[in-house]
């Protein structure tokens, strides 16, 4: 394996003197400039070494980021639904008592009604017992008229108020009044 060799390493480096050896101010030369290119190099692969571990945090970022977006929107995802589903048994609760309320409503008017119904069928009942009652008098003071058989003067009668007198003659079919 070989070492790698670094630009120090190439200006340091010495070489014997041989007697036919190459012309040492061109070696010379040729060593400067590949020590500035090894240099350039160099720095230029520092620089996109640091860009590399830059892009690399910069990606581990958004990668963290992107699991927090999706974590928040699977969170978001469930909320909604919940929300949602409690609306609906909300709304089906809301519902069923109006429906319910509604139906004692109905009930309760129904109740109402037929106790209307029942006071008006005894109103008509005592009305005719009234009337019934009433014509039974009407009879009895009939028949007792009736059985007067001369019909009988009445006294003139004096009118409190006015200090009037009236007369009142009673017949069998009817009375009247003067």
């Amino acid at each position: 394996m070989m070492q790698k060799i670094a630009p120090v390493d190439i200006q340091h480096k010495t070489f014997k003197k041989a007697l036919q050896g190459y012309d040492r101010s061109e070696v010379d030369q040729f060593l400067d400039d590949v020590i500035e290119t090894l240099e350039d190099d160099a720095q230029a692969n520092a620089a996109l070494q640091a860009e590399i571990a830059d892009l690399r945090e910069r990606i581990s970022h958004f990668k963290s980021m992107e699991e927090s977006l999706q974590n928040t929107l699977l969170l978001a995802q469930r909320t909604a639904d919940e929300v949602k589903a409690s609306a609906h048994k909300e709304a089906d609760l809301i519902r069923q008592e109006a429906k319910m309320s509604a139906e004692r409503e109905i009930a309760s008017h129904g109740d109402m009604a037929a106790d209307a119904r029942r006071d008006a069928q005894r109103a008509i009942e005592a009305a005719e017992r009234a009337k019934s009652e009433l014509r039974s008098l009407l009879m009895t003071h009939m028949s007792l008229l009736e059985k007067t058989s001369s019909p009988m003067p009445s006294p003139p009668v004096r009118d409190e108020v006015s200090g009037d007198t009236e007369r009142v003659e009673v017949q069998t079919d009817r009375i009247t009044v003067y």
